[in-house]
Parts: structure tokens; C-alpha cells; sequence
């Protein structure tokens, strides 16, 4: 049977800002630009789902896509209308980037699944900036 990646879509709205304490707010506005302000920024985030394995020969399905909407709608409940900077603990010891978001985004998710491999990640920031990730053995 062949293999098979299937990919669902997902949103949700979250702020951050870029900033290392141990630099000065000159040299921060220098790397970050606009993304060093205090107050920071927000996006609305697109975050499409890759999933892949052999379709199940009973039901004809790599994941249940109710399944996997469960998972990853849970995984996302700690990010949606949120500052990364203050309201998670993931970004205490590095910065909110895309890249960044996207690698917590594939450890959350992957160890959730259990009967299907997660392929990879596309994280839209705007319609124009996204990320791929295919985990740390790609």
C-alpha cells in the first residue's frame, strides 16, 4: 500500500516581541527592527498539519481527521490570544521567532500522535512568511 501525507489546516492569534535582555534597547532595534518594540506585535498565525503514513486498510485513512483536529486544537489552546513572550513558558530562554515557534509547535504535536508519523509543519506568519519543518531528522 502506498504511503500517503494528508494536511489540515489550522489558525489562531498570538503577539510577541524579539528581544534579548542582555543587549541594549539600541542594538536590539538594530537586529529586531519594529519587532523590539515594548509592546510588541501581533500575527494571525496559519499553521498547516502534514501528516503521513500508509493509509489504514480498514478505513481507508492515514489519521482520523477529527483526531488529529482534537490535538492539534488543544496543542494550540495555549498559544491562541496570547503573548508568547508572557503568557507561555516555552520562549523564557529564546525568542519568539517563527523558526523557533515552529520546532515547540512539532514537539507538542508529534507526541501526541500515536497511529500516524507527523511529516511536516508549515507555519504561515503573514500571508507572504512562512517556515517548513520536518523535525530534527530531516
Amino acid at each position: 500500500m502506498n504511503y500517503v501525507t494528508i494536511t489540515r489546516r489550522f489558525e489562531f492569534s498570538a503577539s510577541h516581541r524579539y528581544y534579548r535582555n542582555e543587549w541594549s534597547p539600541a542594538k536590539n532595534t538594530e537586529i529586531f527592527g519594529l519587532c523590539a518594540l515594548p509592546n510588541g506585535h501581533g500575527h494571525n498565525y496559519v499553521l498547516e498539519v502534514s501528516v503521513a503514513d500508509r493509509p489504514n486498510p480498514t478505513t481507508g485513512m492515514v489519521i482520523n481527521l477529527v483526531d488529529l483536529k482534537l490535538i492539534v486544537d488543544k496543542v494550540l489552546e495555549e498559544f491562541d490570544h496570547k503573548n508568547l513572550n508572557l503568557d507561555t513558558s516555552y520562549f523564557t530562554d529564546r525568542i519568539p521567532t517563527t523558526e523557533n515557534l515552529v520546532t515547540v509547535l512539532w514537539d507538542l504535536i508529534s507526541t501526541q500522535l500515536l497511529d500516524a508519523k507527523l511529516h511536516h509543519l508549515r507555519l504561515y506568519e503573514t500571508d507572504d512568511l512562512f517556515v517548513d519543518y520536518y523535525g530534527e531528522h530531516s
